[in-house]
């Protein structure tokens, strides 16, 4: 049956309520009300840009991949703005990597194209005004084009899916085994290893997931990291994930190794340095180690005979090294210090015994010849025997190489009975080679002025400063500078080197320098020394020098007897004459040498036992002979004058060629002359100019007329007044076609008035003519001072002719008379001691 509604009962006195239609009037205002709402949204929904348009975020130094949660710090305005329009349009917001990270507004062009939409999961302001956002990342996207720049940026973009796969292919993974287990490498080599980056990893089950989420969290630059995002195959960026570990891995691999080694160090270090303190707290109680040898250092202190100063100096370094560990980098310094301070002979000399009979015989069984140097030599001793506490003169010698100055040093040691100490000059160019390095320095010593004078263990040696003119000077110091004070008398009592920074008196020490050429030193130095001047030897000296001391040196040198080897006279002086030319015996030397070694090996084969090298010899053992005189060959035509010239290696014979050709009057120099000597030519062709007449010749012969003069070799250079007479005298041979004596050598510089000035170098350049076969020379009037110095062998060899102008000089040398006359006399005077050698010499 069906049941009916029974309807409840009326109460008694109830009236049945009639329907009200005013109840339904409420109704009317909600029903607008939510039509309103919904007509509204309609509307702002038609208003919303569509979903491939969302806001952009530029990001500085930091990327967002998909499926990462990361935090991210909103500073500049537009990328706050932008945040807040993707919040409220409750819209993803294009997270894009800027490539300047410095650029404070960028454009469009300043981004890279492809970013990663991510969802704002929260966004936080700070009281202090910054902004942080929660950001996760969602998926990849490609910049399709800009369509607002202000006051933020908004984009339509491109969404790139991943791809997704029903069954992961068996290479994909391959790769994602490989990178879980090289990422759990990887954050094993961490010094502190995150666990919850471990763990994310490991609970990864997409191969995209977990290459995005390594590729965040790897430490490589952005720019890689942004390459990795712009790889949209899953196998190429697992590739390119992959490779970057593995160089990370290799990375910390070899950091970790390094740090254990430094730590081991470190740990090496600290275990000696407190085992050290026990050793010397042991050896402190036994009495031995370390106290005991500062005791012997304050020991030999206080034996030494230091001055008062310099051992109060040095009591106190000591007790610095006392408190200093052992391990300490300035232990071994300060050691070596005292050390060095200990050893240098404060106060130890030699005694000197001096016997100037004695000293004669030595000077002249260590060297032949050499007068003048070895009389200076006598007199110095001499003062000094009798004047013991006199104050040294400072020599120097000055020749050219080879003629005995470093010898003459050790000689005068041998004749004192001093020690002898040398130092080459040569090259240096820093002032502590002398002065010493400050203690300052890593590897700090003394200078070579205090180090030698330790070596010879007096502080009165004869101490030899080789090659003075061969100083250098650099930013480092001018070492000439520092040797103003080594080389004063008045100063050098308290010489005070950098190293020890104590006072060192030098005063007893007998400094003699050496020099090739006077003018290279430095003129402060030169002033405080007394020049001695070593000239070259004649060929008479070379000879007997090779006699007495060459040939029995290199005999020596080479396992040879007086019996097994020897050489004739004249076979040494054919070696002088035709295989050297020189001012010493240096060349010398060796070509005896070489003739030694020749029989040496004939001895040492068993093919002769005793030989004497003869004239008829040399062509065998050295070759064709070397030199030649050229005398005869290039004086036998006009306009060719044989000149003299001085070098630092001693003289010299140089030969003027003139020619001419038809021209324009021009003068032409070649033969690599220096201003002065192309001055002299100058000079010398307008004094021809201005006495045309008394030479006989026209003005049409030099209008017309270039002159060309040529001074051979031309690869040498060439410098100095002393040509003016030799130019002069072949020019004049060139316009009056007289040819100049062939044995005739001239030199001299000239004024415009015709006068012959006084040149130097007379010794070495009459030595040069001598061995070139010349038999007449012909010397300023004014240089007959300098006749005394002349070699006796060279005085009875040669003609001398003494001219004041250059009408005296034409009449010798071209037998020209009537020539230029400077109101001097006309009458050269003319030195001759004997016969004229043979013109072939």
């Amino acid at each position: 049956m069906a049941s009916k509604k029974r309807k409840a009962p009326m109460k008694a006195g109830s009236k049945k309520a009639p329907a009200k239609r005013t109840a339904k009037k409420p109704r009317t205002p909600r029903r607008k009300t939510r039509a309103k709402k919904a007509a509204a949204a309609r509307k702002a929904s038609a208003d919303e840009p569509p979903a491939d348009v969302i806001p952009v975020l530029a990001a500085r130094g930091m990327l967002l991949f998909p499926g990462v949660v990361l935090p991210i710090l909103v500073g500049r305005e537009r990328s706050v703005l932008a945040v807040k329009e993707a919040i409220r349009r409750e819209c993803p917001v294009g997270v894009v990597l800027q490539r300047n990270s410095e650029d404070e507004l960028p454009e469009p062009g300043d981004l890279y194209s492809v970013g990663t939409t991510a969802q704002v999961m929260r966004y936080v302001s700070a009281p202090d005004g910054t902004h942080h956002v929660i950001a996760q990342g969602e998926e990849r996207f490609r910049v399709v084009e800009f369509v607002q720049t202000a006051p933020f940026l908004i984009a339509r973009i491109e969404r790139i899916a991943e791809k997704q796969f029903e069954k992961m292919p068996k290479d994909v993974e391959a790769h994602f085994v490989t990178l879980k287990q090289q990422s759990h490498e990887v954050l094993d080599l961490l010094p502190q290893k995150p666990e919850d980056l471990d763990t994310a990893i490991e609970n990864a089950d997409e191969p995209a997931h977990l290459a995005d989420l390594i590729a965040t969290f790897m430490d490589v630059p952005v720019e890689d990291k942004q390459e990795i995002l712009e790889t949209f195959d899953l196998r190429a960026r697992m590739g390119m994930v992959s490779e970057k570990l593995g160089r990370m891995a290799e990375v910390l691999t070899l950091s970790n190794e390094i740090r254990q080694r430094t730590q081991g160090k470190m740990e090496k270090t600290q275990r000696e340095y407190f085992l050290r303190e026990q050793l010397r707290t042991i050896q402190k109680e036994l009495g031995e180690g370390q106290s005991v040898e500062m005791h012997e250092l304050a020991r030999k202190i206080e034996k030494t005979r230091m001055p008062r100063a310099v051992k109060k100096e040095a009591r106190r370094e000591l007790a610095r090294l006392e408190r200093m560990p052992e391990a300490a980098a300035e232990y071994g310094m300060l050691r070596n210090y005292l050390e060095t301070m200990i050893e240098l002979p404060w106060t130890k000399s030699s005694r000197d015994s001096i016997d100037v009979q004695r000293a004669r015989e030595i000077l002249d069984e260590d060297h032949y010849g050499l007068e003048k140097v070895k009389k200076r030599i006598l007199e110095f001793l001499a003062v000094r025997k009798l004047k013991a506490d006199g104050k040294s003169p400072i020599l120097c010698f000055v020749g050219p190489p080879g003629v005995g100055k470093t010898s003459l040093g050790r000689s005068i040691a041998r004749a004192m009975d001093r020690k002898f100490a040398r130092l080459s000059l040569g090259g240096v160019h820093d002032e502590a080679e002398i002065r010493g390095h400050r203690r300052t320095y890593v590897g700090a010593m003394p200078g070579n002025i205090i180090q030698s004078i330790k070596k010879v263990g007096t502080n009165n040696p004869v101490f030899m400063l080789d090659e003075m003119d061969k100083l250098g000077r650099s930013l480092h110091g001018d070492p000439s500078s520092a040797l103003l004070e080594v080389l004063d008398p008045e100063q050098n009592k308290d010489f005070v080197d950098h190293y020890l920074n104590v006072p060192f008196d030098l005063s007893r020490v007998m400094f003699i320098g050496t020099a090739n050429v006077l003018d290279a030193i430095p003129g402060p130095l030169r002033d405080r020394c007394e020049v001695i001047e070593l000239s070259g030897y004649t060929e008479d000296e070379k000879v007997q020098i090779a006699k007495r001391y060459l040939v029995g040196r290199r005999r020596e040198a080479n396992g040879l007897d007086e019996a097994g080897f020897d050489i004739t006279d004249d076979a040494v002086r054919a070696i002088v004459r035709s295989y050297t030319r020189e001012a010493g015996v240096r060349n010398l030397e060796r070509e005896i040498g070489a003739a030694a070694r020749h029989v040496a090996t004939k001895v040492a084969a068993g093919e002769e036992t005793a030989t004497t090298v003869d004239v008829d010899d040399l062509a065998a053992i050295l070759g064709p002979p070397r030199f030649e005189n050229e005398v005869a060959l290039r004086a036998s035509v006009p306009g060719v004058a044989t000149g003299l010239a001085w070098t630092p290696v001693g003289g010299d014979i140089l030969f003027v060629e003139a020619t001419r050709m038809p021209g324009k009057g021009e003068l032409i120099l070649t033969g690599q002359l220096g201003d002065v000597m192309k001055e002299s030519a100058r000079a010398a062709l307008s004094l021809i100019r201005s006495n045309l007449d008394a030479l006989g010749l026209t003005d049409v012969v030099l209008r017309d007329t270039d002159i060309h003069i040529h001074v051979p070799a031309g690869a040498i250079p060439k410098d100095g007044p002393s040509a003016g007479v030799a130019m002069f005298v072949a020019l004049a041979s060139l316009l009056t076609g007289r040819t100049v004596e062939r044995d005739l050598a001239m030199t001299g510089e000239i004024s415009l008035r015709g006068l012959v000035l006084p040149i130097g170098g007379v010794k070495e350049k009459v030595l040069a003519a001598m061995h070139a076969g010349i038999r007449t020379v012909m010397l300023p009037a004014r240089n007959k001072k300098d006749f005394e110095e002349v070699p006796e062998e060279a005085r009875e060899t040669l003609e001398f002719v003494w001219i004041e102008n250059v009408q005296q000089a034409l009449e010798r040398s071209i037998g020209l008379e009537g020539a230029p006359d400077s109101g001097e006399s006309s009458a050269p005077a003319t030195t001759k001691l004997s016969a004229s050698p043979d013109p072939e010499r």
